[in-house]
């Protein structure tokens, strides 16, 4: 086969590949075996809860919730549970294989660069990634679903659409709350349509949309009880109706990683040898305070870093919105193994960038971050000690130095001082890398 076909063609044929086998691990067991397991009996029982007028958020035998989203996302999955489990499970495995597939083009898209770069440069962020992409298929989660619906709001406020954008942020959130997270640099960034259109649209899919499903009365009950439930809820046990899990190994967001280092928490399972990692010995209250300033500090740091209006690019935009979407991961209180595909997008970003340069200082710079990070990730398959390494926060430490990477980037690919934005479109970044506008400024 000739080189230019096998660049044409093998990223494709390798996706239709890993589609098949992802699908196998979904569909399989419900088709061939006993029966799928994970969640996806779950998303069954709430669409027949739904669709029954029962309450979607009837406890567990532990008295939590079964179902942790809002009312609107069991409003989506009610009419498929009419098929049946195999079906419906069929159903959502396509729409993760579209959710894959939208990433993969909306990430090359919003990144840029060379339109020739090799076949590899495409199918690597995915390799990479693959074992949380597969959590998503085997579990049967919404997250990358979520990641390719910001990542399209990203793209319509590059294309001057931020009514639509703003629609798109707000159904990440509806479906599952922790995207919500874009809405203050929405903020910052004085995208003042897209904000207002976040949260409208945001009211329209919590209170209304579920109506002609559960009700209108109905869905003000439920969304009433997940809101006490869910977002009002927490101590110093935990959170989230999920308090075992909170400050588990497990959890790798900002809070409880924080809350481990420093005060002495069990990071391990019930029944197995206790794992406490704290440095300090804190009250709770200490704690959170100490990891909610922590915080802020990230998140203004990142703000002051980021380009002024008239000194953005599409090249400096690509890597801001790739340190976005890692911030929104990490500040999501529940951060768990799967949470991390929304890597795939700052990983297409940098991975893009190191082919750019091949050979250069760049690209050296790029290739360490990365290989530290996914050097960090690795250490969370089951090694000895793996338990004590992921309590300690490995993947949250990854995805700080590609924080780094990418932070080095927008700063280099930022117009000079000079540049104005694009005369045609006031406020707008021009469309060109950083190196292109101090090419074109070094010749006026």
């Amino acid at each position: 086969m000739r080189p230019s076909a096998i660049k044409r063609y093998a990223p494709t044929a390798l996706f239709v590949v890993a589609c098949l086998i992802f699908a196998s691990f979904a569909l399989g067991p419900e088709i061939f075996g006993h029966g799928k397991t994970k969640d996806y009996p779950l998303w069954f029982w709430v669409g027949r809860q739904a669709l029954h007028g029962a309450d979607i958020y009837a406890p567990n035998a532990n008295g939590a919730f079964r179902f942790l989203y809002p009312p609107f996302a069991a409003a989506l999955i009610a009419p498929l549970s009419l098929l049946g489990k195999a079906p419906m499970y069929a159903c959502l495995t396509i729409a993760n294989i579209a959710a894959w597939g939208a990433t993969v083009m909306l990430s090359a898209r919003l990144c840029g660069g060379a339109s020739d770069q090799p076949a590899w440069v495409r199918i690597a962020p995915s390799l990479l990634l693959a074992p949380f992409i597969f959590d998503i298929f085997d579990l049967g989660q919404p997250n990358l679903a979520l990641l390719a619906t910001t990542l399209g709001g990203f793209a319509l406020l590059r294309g001057g659409r931020p009514i639509g954008a703003g629609a798109l942020f707000g159904l990440a959130a509806a479906i599952k709350a922790f995207p919500l997270a874009v809405f203050p640099w929405l903020v910052w960034r004085r995208q003042w349509r897209a904000a207002v259109a976040t949260l409208a649209f945001l009211s329209v899919f919590l209170v209304l949309a579920p109506a002609p499903v559960l009700g209108l009365r109905h869905n003000l009950v439920e969304l009433s009880e997940w809101g006490h439930g869910m977002l009002l809820s927490g101590g110093e046990q935990g959170f989230g109706q999920r308090p075992q899990q909170n400050w588990s190994w497990k959890n790798q967001s900002l809070i409880a990683v924080g809350n481990r280092l420093l005060r002495p928490i069990n990071a391990e399972d019930a029944g197995r040898l206790p794992i406490e990692i704290n440095l300090f010995d804190t009250s709770f209250r200490t704690a959170n305070a100490i990891v909610a300033g922590l915080a802020m500090v990230i998140g203004l740091v990142f703000l002051a870093l980021t380009p002024s209006p008239a000194r953005r690019t599409d090249a400096s935009d690509a890597s801001e919105w790739g340190v976005l979407a890692i911030l929104t991961t990490i500040a999501s209180p529940l951060a768990r193994q799967y949470y991390f595909v929304w890597l795939l997008y700052p990983v297409t970003v940098l991975v893009r960038r190191a082919a750019s340069d091949p050979g250069g200082r760049a690209s050296l710079i790029t290739w360490s971050a990365l290989t530290a990070s996914f050097a960090l990730m690795a250490l969370s398959l089951p090694w000895p000690y793996s338990h004590w390494v992921q309590a300690a926060g490995n993947n949250l430490l990854a995805a700080a130095i590609l924080i780094g990477a990418l932070v080095w980037w927008m700063r280099r690919d930022q117009a000079p001082v000079t540049a104005l934005a694009h005369p045609g479109r006031p406020g707008r970044p021009p469309w060109r890398s950083g190196a292109s506008a101090r090419r074109a400024a070094s010749v006026k």
